[in-house]
């Protein structure tokens, strides 16, 4: 009997593939857990649509990644902060001031999460980052921090 694994099931298959099995272990077990339903007419174009789906989102997250990311590419952000002692500045410059930066200068949309420092920012000069898009795709920017008046 043909079935589509709705879930990962050890020793038959991963999630969305069609396996035969046979007819008792299909409805005694799979069927009857909702770990795979019939592979009918039906649910087979559904599966297809599922992952024609899935492939557009990807190939759209990709192109948009890539667009944010050749958007971003060498770019240098300008920081202003508080000065403290001895040429530190007060506190630190951080990732989620650094995202909140790129929108407002740049009108990009990136998750605090989505930047990498390589180091704390406790000191006015230029510091080089990168941001992660989507799919491994990154962004090498710089952010200059500068003495707030």
């Amino acid at each position: 009997m043909k079935v589509i694994l709705t879930q990962d099931v050890k020793g038959t298959g991963k999630k969305g593939e069609v396996v035969e099995v046979s007819a008792g272990y299909a409805q005694n077990f799979l069927l009857k857990r909702k770990l795979a339903v019939e592979a009918t007419n039906q649910a087979m174009n559904e599966l297809k649509n599922a992952e024609a789906a899935r492939e557009y989102k990807i190939k759209t997250e990709t192109e948009n990644a890539q667009k944010n990311a050749g958007a971003l590419s060498g770019k240098t952000l300008k920081i202003y902060a508080k000065p403290g002692q001895a040429g530190r500045i007060f506190g630190s410059v951080t990732a989620k001031e650094i995202a909140e930066e790129i929108k407002k200068q740049f009108g990009i949309e990136v998750d605090k999460r989505k930047v990498v420092l390589p180091m704390d920012i406790k000191a006015f000069g230029t510091y080089n980052f990168d941001v992660k898009f989507y799919g491994g795709i990154t962004a090498s920017m710089s952010v200059a921090v500068c003495e707030k008046n």
